[in-house]
């Protein structure tokens, strides 16, 4: 059975962190002295707080709008424009950016932030930082921008030396430092395994049905995995159905497989299916339990998505989320673009 997990991001544990070594803090140091009471991560200072409170909680709002926005370029920018001119330090703005492009597994840009990272790490004052509690926090996170960095030059031992020192610096970060060192491994894993198209699955009623059915008159395949017993698979359905449209339009099939074959699973299968505005395009198809393609291309969890080239070779195996994805599917057909649904899922 294929759990139905995702790894925590970075920047929810880094928040998380950060208020749980304060609030560790602020316990141990109640009913002590001066000398105790120091543990506590301090508040940055703002000019004028005392004075003008309606301009204190002004500025407090922005800067809770600057370290969560993860929608828009565009609106961090102006974000980033109204920090400075209200007086927010640039150790709160480079946090905010390094947060916005964590999230968004935007590995590029944050390698990008290294040499700012380095720079700001030779004066780096916890008292002027939103979001660490701790300066071994800080250093892991240069540690791992640095192992990024070194990533994206194909630079393994490099990567290997820096995320190993994020992990000793701040173990409990280690959960959000660890989807990068799957992924190598994952890579690594993938050069080595060839999909066989001529293997046989099962339909919902138990019909065969060839994988080589979907390469026909393709220029690759989707193996989109799931389960409906999955709160993320269910939620993300309307987006698959829209994805999956546009895929079979533009040369690339579309095969969704249930990892587990029981009854139970496979009913709600047809009942989550059957609740989308029309008959998603693609075959939904049950794993074979002999020579199963979930144990071979090491699926973990779900939703994942495996792209498949004619030869068997695999370009991309992850979330649906990275950006990665979107890149292959791009670089097979240019009119492939990223569903954008309205509210209601449409």
């Amino acid at each position: 059975m294929i759990p139905h997990l995702r790894p925590p991001a970075l920047a929810a544990l880094l928040l998380g962190c950060a208020a749980a070594a304060q609030s560790a803090s602020s316990s141990g140091s109640e009913g002590a002295g001066q000398d105790s009471a120091t543990a506590t991560k301090p508040e940055p200072a703002k000019a004028g707080a005392a004075a003008d409170p309606d301009a204190a909680a002004s500025g407090d709002a922005l800067l809770e709008r600057l370290l969560t926005e993860r929608e828009s370029r565009e609106e961090l920018d102006k974000l980033i424009k109204e920090a400075r001119e209200s007086g927010i330090g640039e150790q709160a703005i480079l946090e905010a950016r390094f947060l916005f492009h964590v999230d968004r597994r935007e590995d590029a840009e944050i390698a990008g932030l290294l040499p700012e990272f380095l720079e700001r790490n030779k004066s780096f004052d916890i008292g002027e930082s939103e979001i660490f509690a701790v300066r071994e926090d800080w250093l892991a996170v240069v540690e791992y921008v640095q192992a990024i960095a070194a990533l994206g030059r194909g630079d393994k031992a490099g990567f290997k030396q820096h995320i190993t020192e994020a992990f000793w610096l701040s173990p409990r970060q280690g959960a959000a430092f660890a989807p990068h060192i799957d992924r190598l491994r994952m890579e690594e894993a993938m050069a080595r395994v060839t999909v066989d198209f001529s293997t046989t699955l099962r339909d919902f009623d138990g019909n065969p049905a060839p994988l080589s059915a979907a390469l026909t008159g393709n220029e690759a395949v989707l193996l989109h995995f799931w389960s409906p017993w999955s709160h993320e698979c269910e939620a993300a359905m309307p987006d698959f159905e829209a994805l999956a449209g546009q895929l079979v339009r533009n040369g690339v099939g579309v095969v969704s497989i249930l990892g587990e074959a029981g009854p139970e699973v496979i009913e709600d299968a047809r009942s989550l299916i059957a609740g989308l505005d029309s008959d998603p395009a693609g075959r939904w198809l049950v794993d074979s339990p002999r020579t199963p393609l979930h144990q071979l291309l090491r699926i973990q969890s779900v939703p994942a998505m495996v792209l498949v080239d004619p030869a068997g070779r695999v370009r991309f195996n992850g979330h649906p989320s990275d950006p990665a994805f979107w890149n292959e599917l791009q670089a097979i057909s240019p009119g492939i673009e990223r569903p954008r649904l309205d509210d209601q899922g449409h």
